[in-house]
Formats: C-alpha cells, structure tokens, sequence
C-alpha cells in the first residue's frame, strides 16, 4: 500500500463531514459521517489514511456500534487484521462481556464476545468522533479486561474542546482531523 496523503485526506474529511446542530438532542453539534461514505473515493482514501495511522502490527481492530463498524471493517481488511464489533447491550447472542459508562448525552453499555479477543492480542480502538471519550475508554477498559493488548486508538474526527483524549491517557490516540 502506497503511503497517503493524510493533509489531503483530512480536508476531504472537513468537506464531506456534515455538520447536524441540536442533534440528537439540543445543544449536540452531531457530525453526520454519510456523505462521507457515499464517496467511493473520499472514503477509500479516508480508509487508508486511517490504517497509515497506526503503529506496529494489530491482530485485531475494534469499532464501536454503530459508525465504527463501517471504519474499523476495511481499516482491517487494510491492515490485516480480524473485526470485533463491540455491540450495545442485548445485541449479541450467547455470553458476552459488558462495560457500562456515561457519555455527553446519556448512559450506555456495551458488550462484546469474549472468546473474539485471544489474550495478549493486539488491538486497535476505531470509531468516527472522539468527544468525551466515554465509549473509547469504556471499550478499552472492556478490551483490556478480556485480555487484549490495546495498541492504540484512532478516530476519524477528534473535537478538542470535550476533553475526550484525557479519558484513554496512557492509550496511543490518534485522529485523522482534529477540531477546537
């Protein structure tokens, strides 16, 4: 894979990425991601920019239910690496592994099969927006108890200003555009 462009694909980032105000409730400035993934192109190339992010070699990536799935599947395809999609609770059958956490807007839980993460694996954290860092940290902390090896955390967009990144302190984080 040829090294890309990560200025450029960041600025396909900030054209494409839609600003929704008072989403899904007043006061949230919701980053809408589906224009992004309607171009083929800007998306390919918002893929790559997000495996060239990554340090060292991960057998796993994690995405966080809903937008991370549709990051964090090619970013491993990518890298070639196996998918955990960590679900909101009751979506998973059989046993899983649950962390609870507060976010900007609510409380939430999330789950995932334990037996998909092998002890010591090394696995990357994806999802579209760093805010808070309530999902991110909960996911790692549900990673972490389950025997992974977290090697870092990345985002599509990280919005400076919520404070997320104080949240995964310790965690390599990284994000492809970064907002004040």
């Amino acid at each position: 894979m040829t090294v890309p462009d990560l200025e450029a694909a960041g600025r396909r980032v900030d054209e494409l990425v839609r600003l929704v105000p008072d989403f899904p409730e007043p006061g949230v400035l919701f980053r809408d991601i589906t224009p992004l993934l309607a171009d083929a192109d800007a998306f390919a190339q918002t893929c790559d920019a997000l495996a060239a992010l990554v340090d060292g070699p991960v057998d796993l990536v994690a995405g966080m239910e809903a937008r991370g799935f549709l990051l964090a599947a090619p970013v491993a395809v990518r890298l070639g690496a196996g998918l955990i999609p960590v679900r909101k609770a009751g979506k998973l059958p059989g046993p899983s592994a649950s962390e609870s956490y507060s976010l900007e807007y609510g409380d939430a839980t999330i789950e995932l099969h334990p037996s998909t993460v092998p002890a010591g694996a090394r696995v990357l954290v994806i999802d579209d927006v760093l805010a808070s860092g309530g999902t991110a940290a909960a996911t790692v902390r549900l990673l972490e108890r389950c025997g992974a090896h977290v090697a870092g955390v990345v985002f599509l967009v990280e919005i400076e200003a919520l404070g997320g990144r104080a949240q995964l302190v310790g965690h390599d984080v990284r994000a492809l555009v970064r907002v004040p």
